[in-house]
């Protein structure tokens, strides 16, 4: 039944996209919100996830700012992902989205020195603009993903986000092998770390306990790379973006270090609540 379920959800979506498609670059970003948004989200249950987040980690908010997310976050996830099989149309969008923040000179200063680096990013803005201007400026960049829990969707959705840069490592035992040898040779490692991982540490986001990944720290302090983060803020326009490279972490202990990125992630949530995921179960008693 379960698979039933993915295949007929995989026809829908990819018919969704294969519509939008077919128009101009901007009409298809805006329409594909405002699907997202306005059909594909209640049927998928999004508002109730959004609220209960929302309910567990800022019970401050207003009942209209609560209402008002319930319809951007998922008119923000409808754009990126329309974004994401947008291809060259997308890449030049991602390639002229200014860059700044401290970390940048840390980030043109690790690649001067041939020396690595883990850029970890999250479900904010659209997560994969960072990876297709880098690449557009002549870095070595590189992604860890996670496959889909849909495999029917995943199939084409891995070959888009293939199509905007390579390489890409598959989690997993051969993934990670390949991921090493890419962060050894000195290249530049992208990792999304703010869902909820199993067998992952209990760390602070939002006044919560998270169960976090370390993976992306431990990995800087067994290659001596350098951990910056970095996010893509969609812009009022709802096309263009701005990418915020945060300051370095610097090396002490994983958790220390993790914690560092929540904090950063976090602060950026704030000034911007609608651009991140709000629909991911982050704390899993949500």
């Amino acid at each position: 039944m379960k698979q039933v379920s993915q295949y007929i959800t995989n026809i829908f979506l990819r018919s969704l996209i294969g519509l939008a498609l077919l128009l101009p670059y901007a009409q298809r970003v805006r329409i594909m919100g405002w699907l997202v948004e306005n059909i594909v989200s209640p049927l998928a249950g999004y508002p109730k996830r959004i609220r209960a987040n929302l309910a567990y980690v800022r019970p401050e908010l207003p009942v209209a700012e609560i209402a008002r997310l319930c319809k951007a976050v998922p008119n923000n996830a409808g754009r990126t992902l329309i974004e994401l099989y947008s291809g060259e149309q997308f890449v030049k969008h991602a390639a002229a989205a200014p860059i700044s923040g401290p970390g940048y000179v840390a980030l043109e200063k690790a690649r001067s020195d041939g020396r690595a680096v883990i850029l970890v990013t999250g479900h904010f803005g659209n997560y994969d603009v960072s990876r297709a201007a880098l690449i557009a400026k002549g870095f070595n960049m590189g992604a860890l993903y996670r496959k889909m829990s849909n495999p029917y969707f995943n199939a084409h959705y891995v070959q888009s986000i293939t199509t905007i840069g390579t390489p890409m490592f598959e989690q997993g035992r051969k993934g990670m092998s390949q991921m090493v040898r890419h962060i050894k040779s000195g290249g530049i490692l992208g990792i999304l770390t703010d869902l909820h991982a199993h067998g992952g540490t209990h760390l602070n986001f939002f006044g919560k306990p998270a169960i976090t990944s370390l993976i992306t720290a431990e990995l800087a302090l067994k290659y001596n790379a350098a951990l910056i983060p970095i996010y893509a803020r969609r812009q009022d326009n709802g096309l263009d973006f701005d990418i915020i490279v945060q300051a370095e972490i610097p090396h002490s202990d994983a958790e220390t270090m993790t914690q560092a990125v929540n904090d950063g992630l976090e602060a950026l949530i704030r000034e911007n609540m609608h651009q991140w995921f709000w629909i991911h179960r982050r704390w899993k008693n949500t």
